[in-house]
């Protein structure tokens, strides 16, 4: 992957219009992102513990949660580290590698939160059937699935991008190496690369969408033909949560690479919700709205105190 260009290394410039805010956002940005690790860490331990979760839904909660950990770990970082007052020099391997695992964390994500759909979709509209559609072996094959395919989209825009040349300026207007800030730095005609790289990014999104939202409709009408209202409400509590991360983490996708118009400091902005406030998130969304992960979190926390005490 790595070309013949004259460029070595990439200068972060970080997000537009902060300077001088340096400290405030280094402590800003350190509190969401340690919130996110112990967050994810702590539904990751109630669902290990509690053999009551060993369920598809919490073995697919359960990787969001491994994806929610590594995704802020591409770029906060080496964020956090030139905030700090350190140098925001990065290697050209180093680029290369935030690129590719950035996508393929964000598109395994987003193929997990369809597959959580169809999870969804057969527990409500098929609840006799589950166990068997839903078997220890379609679990796992649909967990590896998302990563497999993940990591094919991510091959694929990290090829697009660094088979250029980069020969010129150096400096990053952005604080992590992201498809669009990178091919403004490339020596050659990008504008075949970005229709591609449009097409490619948009696409994905927009077919995972579609999925989710075909497996919410028949949900939907299914829920409407329960006759008790008790029964609906249980029903619609189970999907909201789901509902409410897909949409926090589908909204920045949006933002950020179907604009027409790119905006540098909205992108950073909305970047940032995405890769630290939305995986900090999530925890809660799954976790204040479930009375059993609830139990479970209140369990492994006793056992942390009855621990630290002795």
């Amino acid at each position: 992957m790595r070309n013949t260009s004259e460029v070595t290394e990439f200068i972060l410039l970080g997000i537009p219009h902060t300077e001088d805010l340096e400290t405030m956002l280094f402590v800003l940005f350190l509190s969401f992102y340690l919130f996110t690790l112990m967050g994810n860490l702590l539904i990751l331990l109630a669902i290990v513990s509690s053999t009551r979760l060993h369920t598809p839904m919490y073995f697919f909660l359960c990787k969001l949660s491994v994806c929610d950990i590594f995704f802020p770990s591409v770029s906060s970082p080496k964020m956090l580290f030139y905030l700090a007052g350190n140098s925001r020099a990065i290697s050209y391997s180093g680029c290369v590698s935030q690129l590719f695992f950035y996508h393929f964390l964000g598109c395994t994500e987003c193929f997990l939160y369809t597959v959580m759909a169809y999870d969804r979709f057969v527990a409500i509209c098929y609840p006799l059937r589950y166990t068997i559609i839903m078997s220890h072996r379609l679990c796992a094959i649909l967990a590896m699935g998302t990563s497999f395919f993940g990591c094919i989209q991510a091959i694929f825009l990290t090829t697009l991008t660094f088979q250029l040349p980069y020969c010129g300026s150096s400096g990053v207007d952005y604080y992590f190496c992201d498809i669009p800030v990178m091919l403004k730095l490339a020596c050659a005609d990008t504008s075949a690369l970005e229709m591609v790289g449009f097409i490619s990014v948009g696409l994905m999104p927009l077919s995972c969408f579609l999925l989710i939202l075909t497996s919410y409709s028949c949900i939907v009408y299914s829920i409407l033909q329960i006759r008790s209202t008790e029964g609906q409400q249980r029903a619609f509590s189970t999907c909201s949560a789901h509902l409410t991360a897909i949409l926090l983490s589908f909204m920045p996708v949006v933002l950020i690479y179907l604009q027409p118009t790119p905006n540098p400091w909205l992108n950073a902005t909305v970047q940032v919700l995405n890769n630290l406030v939305t995986p900090m998130l999530n925890p809660l969304i799954y976790s204040l709205r479930n009375k059993e992960v609830k139990y479970s979190l209140r369990k492994v926390l006793e056992q942390v105190v009855l621990i630290h005490e002795k």
